[in-house]
């Protein structure tokens, strides 16, 4: 309500006002620089941490206390899942299948069958991990078909960008899974049907765009 004071930070330290102008300052030079490609995002996410710490905007011990250390771990043994997965050939293995699996569909099947594989694969393991695994599976399929490769490289981009179905599939995904006290069952739910959605949707208008 007007007059009422907003709630203090759940520690019960009083709001720093005077140090919002250096925050908002900071948050919108981290956006800049991200959003201009001049430096990497994750360069730019750490110097802004960093100058939030020194100009007092937030305390050191604050600072480490914020960090979900659960939420690291579960990020770190995502990515070596994937790297496992990468190394052993297992997604290779399942690219060669499913060339083999391709050579009796007709160009939008194959495109479908495409955009299928890559969404489940990237639910486990990170999204530019299987693009790079599955860009020459979709070369193979256009060679075979005689097509232009182009809508199919636009699946796997697109496929390997929408992952909905797991908090798992992506950092985000995971972030949220945490902050928001999610189950994994809710992302399958809400998930699932966009994925699904987004399948359809992109080999509907993907031959529109490039033609096979």
């Amino acid at each position: 309500p007007p007059g009422v004071p907003p709630c203090p930070p759940e520690d019960g330290s009083p709001y720093r006002y005077k140090k919002a102008p250096r925050a908002l300052a900071i948050a919108l030079g981290v956006m800049l620089l991200a959003g201009s490609g001049a430096l990497p995002i994750m360069f730019v996410a750490m110097l802004g941490a960093l100058a939030a710490i020194l100009t007092g905007c937030v305390t050191l011990r604050e600072a480490a206390r914020a960090v979900d250390w659960k939420l690291v771990l579960m990020i770190f043994g995502m990515l070596g899942l994937s790297l496992g997965l990468e190394k052993t050939g297992a997604i290779a293995m399942l690219a060669d299948a499913l060339i083999g699996a391709g050579e009796s569909l007709t160009p939008v099947m194959a495109l479908l069958l495409l955009y299928a594989m890559t969404s489940v694969l990237t639910e486990t393991v990170t999204n530019n991990a299987v693009a790079l695994m599955m860009a020459p599976v979709a070369m193979a399929f256009a060679e075979q078909m005689g097509v232009d490769p182009r809508a199919f490289l636009m699946a796997v981009m697109f496929a390997a960008s929408a992952s909905f179905a797991t908090p798992i599939g992506y950092q985000t995904n995971m972030i949220v899974y945490r902050a928001g006290g999610y189950r994994f069952r809710d992302f399958l739910v809400v998930g699932l049907p966009l994925n699904i959605l987004f399948a359809l949707l992109a080999v509907a208008i993907l031959p529109w765009f490039f033609p096979f």
